[in-house]
């Protein structure tokens, strides 16, 4: 199939039909149902999607209107996607962890009338939703589990939806075709959500034109191929998720793997085994942190070798990855770490036959970009954002920088601002904000430029570098850049650091806020017989904070050694008595921190930091899972760090 054609193969629909004839047989979709592997062939999916369409068709979903797709990545709600576009519709992805009232918002938003959700969980909160949201008529579920009772108005099966297609589509010949051939590029083939750090999200509204540049682009740039595997189990209602597994997929024509659930997802990933793999930091993040805890409970003569071989690998295996000149003696070195280390622990972490994998939707820490291409895993940055369809910096092979987001990718302009902000121009860019001309307009300027809200710069090769959100960086008193996600990116390299908040803007010294991870302190806690009642106890304990100070003070050595970065080492630190957590506003569904939110809440802590205080009581409201509201409360010890002489700044 040629990928480059625009004219046949302008939207997902035409290239599913495509694939359907050029490839009938290859498998396009994979599900892991009660621990097996199920199988379907690309006819087999435009037979399923076939169906659904016309499903929806016979109850009146048509050219213009929206779909809401709720749910863990599933085949069938990827069909749906596909379905509703067939017929000119558009799919809206929610985040399926998101309660009851926020999908209210965005359900009333997006005028959803239509849904396709998972399971009995879903159903459930849209029923609720009925006297909010009295315009959601028509609900199918994918999973039958539990719905045996439900006789609701307007509820279907999936089976059902697709039989009651079957009978259409034979009592409309050809209609399925005419609407699939309707379908043009300019059409907008997907409505993202913002994650809202800054307000209520909005929509942005993605063509089946900008999608299609930004599969065609991103495939070319890795050669990517239809004999590729991915593992999908990033919330559907992301763009990077919709990038990959959506566009890429269907330009490729590669399979999608679905894991059984969110708990089995590290095992499904060794099962598949994928070629081509994408995850933000925090995955690679909670990947490091295993290992380490791995490594706590080996054996001494195993712990010795580990971290000799990683000390080989940190001195020479990205290099031998790019392809450098290494001397002999290294290379021999590292070839005999592969065999007794980097493979064994590729092969626990799923990654051995991964030949390109990708992580963005927040900046990764150096050393942890640097751990994993150091172990031969051709990890690399991409920088974009929902509105620029996760497409605006690609890292080419070979030339990979630990500090920067890579060259602007094929078809893509970017320049720097005089304020330091970055602007993207290119055919991935957004249509615009779902019913906010006003809000577009804010973004887009007459020129065409996509301001993206990023702080950048440009090295002498051409590399893009990201340094914050220009809304976050802010100035020392000295006049020192502070650039707070650059400082929480070093503390959570460590696997004992789950989330941190840095604060400096307009202040004389940096400090900072910590989530310790629950599960590798609660590791090293239990060897060391140290007997804690839950993440509250633990958090306060006084060897946690030895420990997290350690981490703390490594990170201002770091610092110091960097000119820009010496003036923001972190002078005084507390450990939070609860983990940071998007039910309560304080990171959004991305995990991205919500700073002002954060700052305004946690006032008198941060007021008690910039003071000689050494500890302050706070008492804060929770949400649990089941609905109810509860508080936590603690006496909060506040630990100074050493900090260290910083690096003189080149003439």
């Amino acid at each position: 199939m040629n990928t480059s054609d625009g004219s046949q193969l302008q939207t997902f629909p035409r290239r599913l039909l495509a694939h359907g004839q050029a490839r009938p047989q290859r498998p396009a979709f994979r599900e892991k149902h009660l621990g097996i592997w199920q199988t379907w062939s690309w006819l087999e999916v435009n037979a399923e999607v076939r169906a659904l369409a016309c499903g929806l068709a016979s109850l009146g979903f048509a050219r213009g209107m929206n779909l809401a797709i709720i749910g863990d990545n599933r085949p069938r709600l990827y069909w749906a996607m596909l379905a509703a576009q067939c017929l000119g519709g558009v799919p809206v992805p929610l985040y399926q962890d998101a309660p009851a009232a926020d999908m209210a918002y965005v359900l009333n938003d997006a005028d959803i009338g239509f849904a396709i959700v998972e399971d009995q969980e879903q159903v459930d909160k849209l029923l609720e939703l009925q006297a909010l949201c009295p315009q959601v008529r028509h609900i199918a579920f994918d999973d039958e589990r539990g719905m045996r009772h439900y006789k609701q108005a307007g509820l279907n099966s999936f089976a059902a939806l697709q039989a009651l297609g079957r009978a259409w589509d034979q009592a409309h010949p050809g209609a399925f075709d005419a609407a699939v051939a309707a379908g043009g590029g300019s059409d907008i083939a997907i409505i993202l959500y913002t994650s809202g750090t800054t307000g209520k999200p909005k929509g942005v509204c993605q063509s089946h034109a900008a999608l299609m540049a930004a599969g065609v682009g991103g495939v070319g740039f890795d050669k990517l191929t239809d004999r590729e595997d991915i593992l999908s189990y990033l919330p559907m209602a992301w763009v990077g998720d919709c990038l990959f597994s959506l566009a890429q997929a269907m330009v490729a024509g590669f399979t999608v793997n679905c894991p059984e659930s969110g708990d089995t997802v590290l095992t499904d990933l060794r099962e598949i085994g994928p070629t081509y793999y994408f995850a933000p930091p925090r995955v690679f993040e909670n990947m490091l942190t295993t290992v380490m805890i791995r490594m706590e409970d080996a054996s001494t003569l195993k712990r010795n070798m580990f971290h000799h071989f990683m000390d080989v690998a940190k001195r020479c295996g990205a290099d031998i990855l790019d392809g450098k000149p290494v001397p002999a003696l290294d290379r021999a070195a590292y070839a005999l770490g592969h065999l007794l280390v980097y493979g064994p622990l590729k092969n626990v972490l799923g990654l051995s036959r991964v030949r390109v994998a990708y992580t963005a939707g927040a900046a990764i820490g150096p050393d942890l970009f640097r751990f994993y291409r150091s172990i031969g895993v051709n990890l690399k940055q991409l920088y974009g954002s929902t509105e620029t369809c996760a497409y605006v910096c690609l890292q080419p092979d070979g030339n990979i920088k630990f500090d920067s987001v890579g060259l602007p990718a094929p078809g893509v302009e970017v320049r720097i601002a005089a304020s330091g902000e970055v602007l993207v121009k290119s055919a991935a860019t957004m249509a615009g904000y779902f019913k906010r001309e006003d809000a577009t307009a804010e973004v887009i300027d007459a020129d065409g430029y996509f301001h993206t809200g990023d702080a950048g710069m440009f090295d002498s090769e051409g590399h893009l570098k990201i340094i914050d959100r220009a809304a976050d960086v802010g100035k020392m008193d000295c006049g020192a850049i502070f650039a707070p996600n650059y400082i929480e990116n070093k503390l959570k390299f460590f696997p004992f650091i789950k989330e941190a908040v840095a604060f400096g803007n307009a202040r004389k010294q940096v400090c900072a806020f910590i989530n310790i991870d629950m599960e590798a302190v609660g590791n090293w806690a239990e060897r060391r017989n140290i007997a804690y009642a839950g993440y509250t106890d633990l958090a306060a304990h006084g060897t946690t904070y030895d420990l997290i100070r350690d981490c703390v003070e490594k990170v201002n050595a770091d610092l110091a050694g960097e000119a820009l970065m010496g003036a923001t080492q972190i002078h005084r630190f507390l450990i939070l008595h609860k983990e940071l957590d998007p039910d309560d506003d304080e990171l959004t569904r991305t995990r991205k921190v919500r700073r002002k939110f954060i700052a305004d809440k946690y006032a008198v802590l941060i007021d008690a930091l910039y003071t000689d205080k050494a500890s302050q009581f706070i008492s804060t409201q929770v949400k649990f899972e089941d609905g109810r509201v509860g508080v936590v409360s603690a006496d909060l010890r506040i630990c100074g760090a050493t900090t260290y002489p910083a690096m003189e700044k080149a003439a």
